[in-house]
């Protein structure tokens, strides 16, 4: 009986479950189906917002225009003493005392050192007893003169005796000037042995102690003083850069600044900080140095001291930044702007014309080679490679994919998440 009952139930069953099998298949497509349709559709939207949703694509631009720009031009430079003076020894001798403090400022006219004089006040006695025989013979050898002149008109001595006389005579003046001359020499001498300052300055160490035996033979070096206040800056230009600086302003692309001339020098020290005080332009020099090929200008700078030391000292390494000229034209493009291709070549994106399918002109994305000179604050000078009234391309460069790619420009700083554009 239930053998017979499950056989009579077996096939309607097994229709039922096939048939909801079934639905439920379809219902199951269906839902995949529209799944998929909604899937794709929207990964179709997020490609599209990606691409800039299908119209053209918005950058942020800075136009380029001409204005009056000061170039300036930092150099590498040292410094140097204003004055240097080797005092040096004129006379040989002992060192008996030295005289000032080493570092100390010392004065123009201070005694430095003392030598051992007694050899030289000897030495000048001996020419001052010299020249009184010499004195006393040229007063003998006159009066015999001036009596031969007198007896020779009777003769009462031949005219050889006068002539004698007379030679005589000029003689003894030849001799006193001579002991005089030594005199002098030897007094001269004596002064050597105080040694003086030259200059007022700075004195560095003795090279010599008390005790020390000094030549004037070989001019023995006894102590250097040097004047600090002013300084000067000797800076090193390159010769290419002198001439072409000379080309442009006698061309008249470089114009003088309005507070003054070219002569304004500003020093930055090796710390980088700036020097509080300005410097001037002494001169060029007319020479190029073969080993470095460079110019030398020569600047000075105020130097006064505090607290007894001096700000800059002789030798230090500096940076000097002269002053170019104006160039009356200058255009400068954002630095955020310009890139470099795979040669090292600066270019920018700047917005071209191009046109659409159907003819119509439409702004879009072109790339240009430019030349820059140097950069200014956040800004190049560019010197070849756009124009004034021309737009750079200084915001969403990063979509940016070819050139002729239409694009939307907005004054940049405008658009959400934008930069500012820094000088």
């Amino acid at each position: 009986m239930n053998t017979h009952n499950t056989h009579r139930c077996g096939p309607a069953a097994s229709r039922a479950i096939t048939l909801i099998t079934a639905i439920t298949a379809i219902a199951a497509l269906a839902a995949f189906s529209g799944g998929c349709s909604k899937q794709g559709a929207g990964g179709a939207a997020a490609m599209a917002a990606m691409m800039g949703g299908g119209g053209p694509l918005e950058v942020g631009v800075y136009t380029l225009k001409t204005e009056p720009v000061l170039l300036t031009r930092t150099l590498p430079a040292r410094t140097s003493a204003y004055r240097v003076a080797e005092v040096r020894a004129r006379v040989s001798g002992v060192v008996l005392k030295r005289l000032f403090e080493e570092g100390s400022l010392v004065k123009e006219g201070q005694q430095l050192y003392q030598i051992d004089d007694a050899p030289y006040i000897a030495a000048l006695a001996s020419a001052q007893a010299t020249l009184a025989r010499a004195q006393a013979s040229l007063a003998t050898a006159k009066a015999q003169a001036d009596r031969f002149a007198e007896l020779v008109k009777s003769n009462a001595v031949s005219q050889q005796d006068y002539d004698n006389a007379v030679a005589q005579a000029k003689a003894s003046v030849a001799d006193v000037a001579a002991a005089s001359a030594a005199v002098d020499n030897a007094q001269i001498n004596l002064s050597y042995t105080k040694v003086y300052s030259p200059i007022t300055g700075r004195i560095g160490a003795s090279q010599v102690t008390e005790g020390a035996y000094v030549q004037a033979a070989t001019a023995t070096l006894l102590a250097t003083v040097q004047q600090l206040d002013p300084v000067y800056v000797d800076i090193q230009q390159p010769s290419r850069q002198s001439l072409a600086l000379g080309s442009d302003r006698a061309a008249g692309k470089l114009l003088p600044p309005p507070d003054g001339g070219f002569d304004k020098v500003t020093l930055f020290l090796s710390t980088g900080q700036p020097y509080p005080q300005p410097g001037k332009l002494q001169f060029t020099d007319v020479s190029v140095d073969p080993s470095s090929s460079s110019v030398l200008l020569r600047a000075e700078f105020p130097n006064a001291a505090a607290n007894g030391a001096y700000p800059l000292l002789p030798g230090m390494f500096v940076r000097a930044e002269i002053v170019e000229g104006v160039s009356p034209n200058a255009i400068l493009v954002p630095q955020q702007g310009v890139s470099r291709n795979s040669k090292g070549q600066p270019t920018a994106w700047v917005v071209g014309k191009g046109k659409d399918k159907d003819g119509n002109e439409i702004p879009v994305t072109e790339l240009r080679l430019l030349t820059t000179d140097r950069t200014i604050g956040a800004m190049w000078l560019v010197t070849d490679g756009v124009k004034a009234g021309e737009q750079v391309i200084v915001e969403n460069l990063q979509r940016i994919r070819q050139p002729g790619q239409p694009v939307k420009a907005v004054p940049a700083g405008q658009s959400p998440g934008s930069l500012p554009i820094t000088r």
